[in-house]
């Protein structure tokens, strides 16, 4: 391989899209994978400059005795409200952009994958070469998740995908699109995407 750094890849999709079998697809052709959501729930409990900060912004009790993140106490006094969830994203999202590039440093492939729900509603895009999303009709997302997630209903499954960028939109600012439906075969398209990125040059 050139002495170049590996392509960095954005992978998307809405709840219940199925990016992460996309992503699982991927790692099996060796392509490293970073999650940004599960990296940000580590980020929240153990990074000590996030914790200062979101102590600071929505108090001590963010945080239980043992250190461990207060996840009913943000659900409730943050995550209910959107101007403090745009001001906990704001400490959030650049902690993670700061460990995807620590991390980022340390892969050695092709191109790797920075996998995220909120990807083009973050702006974490513009610093990507190019983005994937994953693309699944409204019907299946929710019978996907319903199925996978049984602690939610169907008005709380529909009330995340309002939150998010509308599918169309993402296929638009997409550079690739993979179709996650009943008649279309994930791996063929993983595959050409695949062969297009190893083969790509910055």
């Amino acid at each position: 391989m050139s002495s170049r750094r590996p392509l960095w890849i954005g992978i998307t999709g809405g709840i219940g899209s199925g990016k992460s079998t996309v992503c699982r697809i991927f790692q099996l052709l060796g392509i490293p994978v970073y999650g940004s959501d599960d990296r940000a729930k580590w980020l929240m409990a153990h990074d000590p400059t996030l914790k200062s900060g979101i102590c600071s912004a929505f108090g001590d009790e963010s945080y239980l005795a043992d250190g461990a993140v207060n996840r009913a106490y943000l659900a409730e006094k943050v995550f209910s409200d959107p101007e403090k969830v745009k001001q906990i994203n704001a400490l959030v999202h650049p902690a993670v952009g700061r460990d995807f590039k620590t991390w980022a440093e340390n892969q050695d492939s092709p191109y790797l994958l920075k996998e995220a729900a909120l990807l083009f509603e973050t702006g974490a895009n513009k610093e990507l070469d190019k983005v994937i999303n994953v693309s699944s009709p409204l019907k299946i997302r929710v019978a996907r998740t319903l199925m996978r997630d049984p602690h939610r209903d169907e008005a709380q499954i529909n009330h995340i995908i309002d939150q998010q960028m509308p599918d169309e939109e993402k296929n638009e600012l997409a550079d690739f699109v993979v179709k996650n439906t009943d008649t279309k075969l994930l791996i063929p398209q993983v595959l050409a995407i695949h062969k297009t990125l190893s083969e790509d040059i910055i």
